[in-house]
């Protein structure tokens, strides 16, 4: 067998997701629990203009559900703690070989990085439940490793980042060559392309150590979306210069050196916990279309959705409001896992 990790712009057959539910994450007040369980569904929404989409819904939680969510969207009763279906979900790859065939790895997931506020353990059985559902083959992994934390080309690339996959709290015996080997058995990647780190804001307690998805993304081979802090008082500004001439040195696994776009951040610098890690490169490609963050920043919001426009021809960019998303963690991409689309002939 030769996995292989299509690119997100291949043709999806469902994005797949998880409802909230109540505990540290989602919000200690009802406003604030509110305001996640409608971010949550207007995510979901959005993608559903695009395609079909299923979400993982605790049983706590499936009467909020149904109320909330169209009728459009699947709902999968399953246990649930923590909800971002990019981490603690499968990764879906395909087999070249044998037409048909999907598979769907099953990284250790442990609450990146065991912290002592997470509630990982309903989450670590998300990816066996998605393979269950869609009939893929499993592919276990011993590697600690959250879909969040890798991007690829579908031929061959993958961004990932040293303060991931190499964090003694998730893989502390581990090495570069063996997280590459282990990447090339499960997703086909022949080529990883090292991060030395990712945001500021990451790195906080309730942060993932510098997921690649808020820094880059490869919107077509050889290319790279890349986000650019463009304030100098922000921490960031010095780290995505870093990033951008480091990149620059790169090359793919067709021996491509890279064409670096930049994605720029809005213009708000800080919440109340301090700089943010606001991006707009944690976007969700889908069939026909990108559901992108929003960060109520009119001009940069539409200023994104151009740049993103471009960087994926033919498709329609839609915006949400992502702020409550990243308050408590993450983005659009994090809440979302795509599940490609097979082909029965080659």
């Amino acid at each position: 067998m030769a996995w292989r990790m299509p690119s997100e712009t291949a043709p999806h057959e469902r994005t797949w997701m998880a409802f909230p539910v109540e505990g540290i994450t989602l919000g200690d007040t009802d406003a604030l629990r509110e305001e996640g369980y409608a971010t949550w569904t207007a995510v979901a929404h959005a993608v559903a203009e695009f395609e079909p989409v299923s979400i993982l819904v605790d049983p706590s939680e499936l009467a909020r559900a149904r109320r909330m969510l169209s009728s459009d969207i699947t709902i999968v009763e399953a246990p649930v703690d923590e909800f971002w279906m990019r981490d603690s979900g499968a990764t879906f790859v395909v087999d070249d070989e044998r037409p048909g065939a999907l598979g769907a790895v099953d990284w250790v997931f442990n609450g990146w990085g065991s912290p002592a506020w997470a509630e990982w353990t309903k989450a670590a059985q998300h990816a066996r439940i998605l393979a269950a559902e869609t009939g893929a083959e499993l592919v276990s992994s011993t590697l600690v490793n959250e879909g969040g934390g890798i991007h690829v080309d579908g031929e061959g690339t993958v961004l990932l980042t040293e303060t991931v996959q190499l964090d003694p709290r998730r893989n502390p015996y581990l090495d570069r060559q063996r997280v590459e080997a282990e990447l090339l058995r499960t997703i086909g990647a022949a080529k990883a392309v090292w991060l030395p780190r990712g945001l500021t804001r990451d790195y906080d307690e309730f942060g993932t150590n510098g997921h690649v998805d808020i820094v880059a993304t490869i919107p077509s081979p050889g290319r790279i979306l890349l986000h650019a802090q463009q304030d100098p008082a922000h921490p960031d500004h010095a780290v995505s210069a870093a990033l951008r001439a480091h990149l620059a040195e790169q090359t793919d696994a067709a021996g491509r050196t890279f064409e670096i776009l930049d994605l720029p951040a809005p213009s708000t610098l800080r919440d109340e916990e301090g700089f943010v890690d606001w991006s707009y490169v944690n976007h969700l490609v889908t069939n026909d279309g990108v559901v992108a963050c929003g960060f109520g920043d009119d001009r940069a919001d539409a200023q994104a959705r151009e740049i993103l426009a471009a960087a994926y021809p033919g498709r329609r960019v839609v915006s949400v409001d992502a702020r409550p998303l990243f308050d408590r963690g993450g983005g659009i991409h994090c809440i979302t896992q795509q599940q490609p689309t097979l082909t029965t002939g080659r």
